[in-house]
């Protein structure tokens, strides 16, 4: 079996998190979780993951400024990172892109979109699927 690939989830809501981690746990992906932006950029520096899905609304470091510092590090700058967000607007849209993050979705998590997004970024996307 190829090595699994390792995903940070990056959420200050426990509710959240565990739905994420369930959905996320039947592909059988390694989940690391964080509960703020210092906590994700620090397990992010750690892990190395091969993807972060961060949320943009969080205590101490938003998701905007935590992308922007994980763009602006050598070790973390190539990693793909979904942001995840209850903010549909164009405002919010506009600068997660601008922080440079590659993919957004917005809460309630539709899992089938999540899936996508998330296998879309770690090039798992299969042909016959």
């Amino acid at each position: 079996m190829p090595n699994r690939k390792k995903i940070l989830l990056v959420d200050d809501s426990s509710t959240s998190l565990l739905m994420t981690c369930m959905l996320l746990s039947e592909e059988n992906y390694e989940l690391i979780t964080a509960r703020d932006g210092v906590e994700g950029f620090h397990k992010a520096q750690d892990e190395l993951p091969d993807l972060i899905l961060l949320d943009v609304v969080m205590p101490n470091m938003d998701g905007i400024e935590t992308c922007k510092v994980l763009r602006a590090c050598k070790k973390t700058e190539q990693i793909p990172v979904i942001m995840i967000t209850s903010r549909g607007g164009v405002a919010s849209l506009e600068a997660s892109y601008a922080s440079g993050c590659n993919d957004y979705v917005i809460k309630p998590i539709d899992a089938g979109e999540l899936l996508a997004k998330v296998k879309n970024c770690l090039g798992e996307w299969n042909a016959e699927e």
